[in-house]
């Protein structure tokens, strides 16, 4: 779409819906330019992530990648920071406006599969790009650049900078990204993620804590000697039962879910160690503090049963996120007025066969389409939330995947290195450029959206789920032993 036809279609809307416009200007002409101009690197960087599949806090090879990208193009990097060795800052320009560009490069657990329509794991691998923060990380940069040359070249004044944030599945990175003070001084903050549909809009998450109890008891032979062990598994088993019987009595919206990650390693052994990690989520960080105390007494429980010994390993919390109409009008825009997705004829051959493997596919026209997100509040949890708290925030989605696909999936993964991704990336690429454009050059909308964060917290305060001497849980994705 030419840029007279874009401006026009926009015009017309703006008429008709009283919407505030943002003219296709010139400068947004030439980021989308740089944008495009970089596709193919960035698509090799998001190639080599996927390969990569490294999990939180583990991203080593993906954050040098990223570091290396943006400071090939002028950016001055922070790396380490909040004492995260994979997180790290990419600031370009002076002065105010600072415009915040989150990146995300973590991969999932049990995930490795290849790119193909069908499950296929490949030998040696165990994680994967189940949420498909190998395109989360590439775009952001790739737009943070395109916004870099333009402040270079003069025709916009102000600060990108990109924040490269670690371990997003499970290990609450931009919480403690947010407490070591690094988002002070940020006007606005970006972010975006992978789905198989294309929405924005002023959308909130889940509140998160996560926890994991480890049980220490007595080992001995579970036939000869029994009653001279003590089952930490036992209390294990115990702490889900009472958890199955809180559910009755906790308010709704609440989520709280499992695993056993270790429960022992022979049946007749008495094992003297097992642990469970535990999630409690829900629309209101207040509730899930409750709740997560009821469940705390459940563990307490379960070892006070079994007599053995509690250990309380606190791996994380998040916020829900704080949702800003002001910002979220300006992604939505640039969403539908860039959103030109279609796939090919391979594309849809490959689409076709995966969806044979979903059980709620979705039209493959439906990419063609924008959703409005406006007031929802999405069943995922986001560290995110934490950056609303402090500085104006907003985020959209992109379709990466074949409609119909669910996160954190085989599926998913399998999307993730086809250009079914690579389309959705590149769009998302381009938005957060031109919504970084109009936000840099609007400074009375940045008022509005700090206005609006004000009214949002009212009498509030930002209060994080984390304690203040908690550390970042920087091994969290380790094998579990006992310690």
């Amino acid at each position: 779409m030419n840029s007279q036809k874009s401006s026009h279609h926009w015009l017309m809307l703006a008429f008709l819906f009283q919407i505030p416009t943002f003219a296709f200007s010139q400068v947004k002409e030439d980021v989308l330019r740089q944008v495009d101009s970089q596709s193919e690197k960035a698509w090799g960087n998001a190639q080599k992530i996927w390969d990569y599949a490294e999990p939180g806090y583990q991203e080593i090879q993906s954050a040098k990648l990223l570091k290396d990208w943006l400071s090939s193009e002028g950016f001055s990097i922070e790396s380490g920071v909040a004492d995260i060795p994979t997180a790290f800052t990419a600031t370009y320009g002076k002065g105010e406006p600072v415009i915040a560009i989150m990146g995300e490069f973590d991969a999932l657990p049990g995930l490795a599969q290849n790119s193909v329509p069908y499950q296929d794991s490949p030998q040696n691998k165990y994680y994967g790009h189940g949420c498909g923060h190998h395109l989360f990380g590439v775009a952001s940069t790739s737009a943070a650049i395109a916004v870099a040359k333009s402040i270079k070249a003069g025709t916009i004044q102000g600060t990108v900078r990109f924040y490269g944030c670690p371990a997003e599945e499970g290990g609450s990175a931009k919480v403690f990204m947010v407490r070591a003070g690094l988002f002070d001084d940020v006007s606005a903050a970006l972010h975006w993620h992978p789905s198989s549909r294309n929405a924005a809009g002023d959308r909130s998450t889940l509140a998160r804590i996560a926890v994991k109890f480890r049980f220490h008891g007595i080992s001995a032979h579970a036939a000869a000697a029994p009653d001279q062990g003590r089952s930490a598994l036992d209390a294990v088993e115990l702490t889900n039962f009472g958890t199955q019987l809180l559910r009755e009595h906790v308010p709704d919206g609440t989520r709280i879910h499992s695993i056993i990650t270790s429960g022992g390693d022979a049946p007749n052994v008495v094992p003297n160690f097992a642990e469970v990690y535990y999630y409690v989520r829900h629309p209101s960080s207040d509730v899930v503090r409750d709740v997560y105390e009821r469940v705390v007494k459940c563990a307490k429980a379960g070892a006070m049963a079994t007599e053995t010994r509690l250990e309380i390993r606190n791996e994380g919390g998040i916020v829900e996120i704080l949702p800003n109409q002001a910002l979220s009008e300006i992604t939505h825009r640039n969403l539908v007025e860039l959103n030109q997705l279609k796939y090919d004829e391979d594309e849809i051959q490959f689409a076709l066969k995966l969806q044979q493997t979903l059980s709620s596919p979705l039209s493959l026209d439906s990419i063609q389409t924008v959703i409005n997100r406006h007031g929802e509040t999405g069943q995922g949890s986001t560290d995110v939330g934490d950056v609303s708290w402090v500085v104006p925030t907003t985020g959209f989605n992109t379709a990466c995947w074949v409609p119909g696909t669910p996160g954190h999936s085989w599926q998913a993964v399998a999307c993730g290195k086809t250009t079914i991704a690579r389309k959705g990336m590149l769009l998302a690429a381009r938005v957060l450029a031109t919504s970084a454009v109009d936000m840099l050059q609007n400074p009375e909308v940045l008022e509005q959206a700090n206005q609006e964060l004000q009214r949002r917290l009212g009498e509030r305060s930002y209060k994080p789920l984390i304690s203040d001497s908690q550390n970042p849980p920087l091994e969290y994705r380790n094998k579990t032993t006992a310690q």
